[in-house]
């Protein structure tokens, strides 16, 4: 059997036309022994490959344990009918993991790894390389090689000179033989067409050369695509790499589509009297006995005084139990814990939770609040450890043994951090575990619509008009070719012109494509040993950032530890607000110690009075709260679940809500099935019962309940459930349930989609649904200026917030030069009350660093605004942006007063001369008579600087216009026609 180990698949950035999965499919089909994903400098996608061939080896074992028990599947297909490609397949392609290293001499070579120290030692190369080069680069050398090549299999490309260049012409040939001394016995030369109709002569040439440097051949076929028709898309992908047009690429472009993965019988026969190679290839391949799976991760050793990490685990959660409940922890609490604790203990779990207490510990120690989330956050191990304040007294359903005991893989928990303090945490994670133990994962940037049509669009050369109409009128109508040809036709394009429809082909085709790596939004890889063993290591774009080339994905397909270190507007809002209450009303709050169950916060949320508050704030939610009417917390969960696009699409809302009002009955087609729905009314809203109906319901195994929730997972780019409908209908009838609410039970689960949505992050999004919105019932001033201090996030701009806030009885006060901070503050009224008022991070174009500048001179108090320039420091520019906001109104100056004194200041500084006020003394100018400004350019004014404006609403000035005769016009918020203003 034959072994191509030289494939370059589309991880090799716009150049492989292949994604490794479709090699992995092709090879099975083609009967290839054995591949490896050899991308240039990089193995960040030899994983998808791995996760196909385990998919291809679990799906024939399925098809041949179906085909022995229940025969085939399906009817016979018709005897003069070929079978699909699908059927024919029993062969499962070994990967070899691998990399084609390029050397800054020009030198390339594949590496092969086949054992564990070779893999290992490949990952510290591509680092090396990696973290001394910019981000997307490697700078790798001879002289970084390691000395011996033990565990490594090398493949030797020669360059395109060497076989007709005399000795000492071509340096390439003189390193060649350097290399083969260095790793005799581990290095091989390629023997490799070019399909030019020149192989025969050149196969001759490199036999001779493998001959003067004593190196064995192998043969590779140098694929670049895994089947012929991808190459058209080839030539895309050049062009779009050297910024050329396909017409324009000359000899950069394919002369044809041969250089694809091939069968064992076409390369002896390509190859003629030097097939020696294709057997060497196997052979070769089969000494390469290294498979990812072997990747055996070790979490971080937590042993501190030396206990255990199950001891520590236990100390600590036991200590946190009796921190959580002061009184005394219920008994069913308790036993809860220790069923955690010897469940954690079963799986070895322990180092994991313990790594995560430790991150979560550490931002509390500095004050950053934080909520732990996921398929074991809302645990008691967790509730006591700190993790997360959500109770588990809730009875939400989590930890259970289907989702732990079946996976073979830590729980999964998230944490959310403030957004303005996440820095600090990864640092810290950086600092004590070190770069070389510690990195953020990868994000595969894939093409989506809009970056196709430009790129390609570009490439096939469009007009920059043309590629523009189709970006930002077709990049939503991919899913159908219909509606795509008439909004083309609807743009002015026609879609049967042969350039427009090919241009559409190579979108469609390259839709789904890597583009190139980022880093993960907060996805911490953290490991015992060195991380550049297990995966090489780069740098980020972002300073002070190191990554790894796998994303997620590929972490959880090898059971490696991932802590997703995210951020959360809404928790720095909640903690600014915490503060400014402690401040001010000397009341110290945290999630856990918010008062629960406040009916008063209910009633503000039944009527859809929830402008900022945390996931409840959208138009669909406050269309939905008045129908819901939440009365406790886990209605609250229940809210944050059903308003999304899964259950949505998958018609869920409805029947919840006649059924919670009683219009419709609840009915459970079994007593199993009905502990699985009963708190939900028997629709299905989250992952977790989706599993369960898939494990009770149809029979489907832990590791298929698994794959399902995989394909569930939240905003999976290749989500697909589809290919379980048959195997659920077939379990669902077995197990004697009807097939019209098997049907019913699958589409509801399918429309999951792409956004399914765990009960476990439900609950603890809840809990900081409820923590906003008691904030903001309770202290609606503290809750704004929080909102505000805490932007930009949510829905609402400050506009918007001000607004909300001065309807709920909030005094705000603008922006001024004596009285302003940079943040927006509360401070005393005249009614003993707190008012809100404004700071200067209000206004436009104005800086941090400007404004405490501003602070630190201010004394006691500015008199004129050429006070605030010359003991301020600040420029005349930033003085007009001070005037603009009218900052200065304190000072007894309107805007047009304020901004005509700005314009006489200069850049330099005040020169001595003119150091005193000579207004009065040697000059005497009359006062400029400046008109005032109307209401309705204040407001305008006001919009333009700040964003928001306390004198009136815009629409309030047109009012008595837009008002019908007779309607009165003198309705709630109308205002008499503008008027000039003082």
């Amino acid at each position: 059997m034959f072994a191509e180990l030289c494939i370059t698949s589309n991880f090799t950035f716009l150049t492989g036309a292949s994604h490794p999965e479709e090699y992995m499919e092709r090879a099975a089909f083609l009967g290839l022994s054995a591949i490896a994903i050899a991308d240039v400098n990089s193995v960040a996608g030899i994983v998808r490959a791995h996760t196909r061939a385990k998919e291809i080896k679990h799906q024939i074992a399925e098809r041949t344990r179906a085909e022995s028990c229940d025969g085939p599947i399906g009817p016979p297909a018709p005897k003069h009918l070929p079978k699909p490609p699908s059927l024919h397949i029993r062969n499962v392609p070994r990967l070899v993991p691998a990399a084609r290293l390029c050397l800054r001499e020009g030198i390339e070579i594949t590496a092969l790894a086949a054992t564990r120290s070779g893999w290992a030692t490949l990952c510290r190369l591509i680092s090396k390389g990696r973290l001394g080069a910019p981000k997307g680069q490697c700078d790798i050398g001879l002289s970084d090689l390691p000395p011996d090549a033990s565990g490594l299999r090398l493949i030797l490309h020669p360059s395109p000179q060497a076989p007709s260049l005399p000795p000492g012409a071509d340096p390439w040939l003189t390193q060649a033989q350097q290399l083969s001394r260095r790793y005799a016995g581990d290095i091989h030369l390629a023997l490799a067409p070019e399909y030019d109709g020149q192989d025969s002569d050149r196969f001759d040439r490199l036999a001779r050369l493998a001959d003067t440097l004593g190196l064995p051949t192998v043969a590779t076929a140098g694929p670049r695509m895994h089947h012929g028709r991808r190459r058209r898309l080839a030539d895309v992908l050049t062009a779009i790499r050297t910024g050329q047009r396909v017409g324009d690429l000359g000899r950069a472009a394919l002369a044809n589509g041969e250089q694809r993965l091939r069968s064992e019988v076409e390369m002896r026969g390509i190859l003629g009297r030097h097939q020696g190679a294709v057997t060497r290839a196997a052979d070769l391949a089969d000494s390469c006995r290294f498979d990812l799976s072997e990747l055996r991760y070790e979490y971080p050793s937590e042993i501190a005084q030396g206990e255990t990490a199950a001891q520590r685990l236990a100390r600590l959660a036991h200590k946190g139990l009796q921190w959580r409940y002061p009184q005394g922890a219920p008994d069913k609490v308790r036993a809860m814990l220790e069923h955690e604790l010897t469940l954690i203990g079963k799986l070895n779990y322990e180092p994991y939770f313990l790594t995560v207490r430790d991150i979560v510990a550490f931002a509390r120690s500095r004050d950053i609040l934080c909520q732990g989330r996921g398929s074991a956050a809302n645990s008691v191990v967790c509730y006591a450890l700190g993790v997360t304040s959500v109770s588990p007294e809730i009875g939400t359903m989590v930890f259970e043994r289907f989702v732990s005991e079946a996976r073979d893989e830590p729980p999964d928990i998230d944490v959310d951090f403030e957004h303005e303090r996440r820095e600090e945490v990864i640092q810290h994670i950086y600092d004590r575990y070190g770069r070389h133990r510690a990195g953020l994962c990868a994000t595969v940037i894939h093409y989506r619509g809009k970056r196709a049509i430009r790129e390609v669009g570009r490439a096939m050369g469009l007009s920059q008009d043309t590629i523009g109409a189709l970006s930002s009128q077709l990049w939503g109508f991919f899913s159908s070719n219909g509606l795509e040809a008439q909004r083309m036709r609807e743009i002015g394009l026609d879609p049967e012109d042969h350039q427009l429809r090919l241009t559409m082909e190579m979108i469609h085709e390259i839709i789904g494509f890597p583009r190139h790596l980022s880093q993960h939004v907060g996805g911490f890889i953290i490991t015992e040993g060195r991380l550049d063993e297990l995966v090489p290591i780069e740098n980020a774009s972002m300073a002070e950032r190191t990554v790894i080339c796998w994303d997620k994905d590929d972490i959880d397909a090898l059971g490696i530890l991932k802590v997703d270190v995210l951020s959360l507007g809404m928790l720095t809002c909640i903690r600014k607000a915490f503060d400014l209450m402690a401040q001010h009303h000397g009341a110290k709050h945290s999630l856990a110690t918010l008062p629960p169950e406040d009916a008063r916060v209910y009633d503000m949320m039944c009527r859809a009075d929830t402008i900022g508050v945390f996931q409840v704030e959208s138009r669909a939610q406050m269309n939905f709260l008045p129908r819901m009417k939440p009365r406790c917390f886990y209605d609250l969960v229940i809210e944050v679940a059903i308003i999304r696009p899964g259950p949505i699409q998958g018609d869920m809302v409805h029947p919840y809500i006649r059924r919670r009002n009683g219009e419709e009955q609840v009915q459970f087609p079994s007593d199993e099935l009905g502990k699985v729905l009963g708190k939900t009314l028997g629709v299905p809203l989250f992952q977790e019962q989706a599993m369960q109906i898939a494990i009770i319901g149809a029979g489907f195994s832990p590791e298929e309940a698994d794959r399902l929730r995989r394909s569930l997972a939240t905003f999976k780019k290749h989500g697909n459930v589809s290919e379980f409908r048959a195997r659920f209908l077939k379990g669902m009838a077995r197990n004697g349930y009807d097939q019209e609410f098997a049907e019913r039970c699958f589409s509801q689960i399918e429309g999951f989609g792409s956004y399914g949505f765990p009960e476990s992050h439900a609950a603890s999004f809840a809990l900081l649904v409820y923590a906003s919105a008691w904030i903001k019932f309770h202290h609606p001033g503290i809750f704004a200026c929080a909102l505000l201090n805490a932007q930009p996030m949510g829905f609402y701009a400050p506009a918007q917030i001000v607004r909300d806030a001065r309807e709920h009885g909030v005094t705000v006060r603008p922006v001024c030069i004596n009285a302003s901070l940079w943040d927006n503050r509360m401070e005393p009224d005249d009614d003993g009350r707190l008012a809100l008022r404004l700071g200067f991070r209000q206004i436009k174009g104005l800086s941090e660093e400007d404004a405490n500048w501003i602070c630190a001179a201010r004394g006691n108090g500015y008199q004129t605004v050429r006070d605030v320039w010359r003991r301020a420091g600040l420029g005349p520019k930033l003085i007009t942006r001070l005037a603009e906001s009218d900052a200065f109104a304190a000072l007894g100056l309107n805007r047009r007063a304020a901004l005509w004194e700005a314009k006489a200041l200069t850049n330099g500084p005040e020169l001595p001369l003119f150091a005193r006020d000579l207004d009065g003394e040697a000059i005497a100018e009359a006062p400029a008579n400046l008109p005032l400004m109307t209401l309705g350019e204040e407001v305008v004014e006001d919009y333009v600087a700040l964003r928001l404006s306390l004198r009136a609403h815009p629409v309030a000035l047109l009012r008595h216009i837009l008002t019908p005769q007779g309607g009165g016009g003198t309705g709630k918020g109308a205002l008499p026609p503008p008027r000039a203003s003082a």
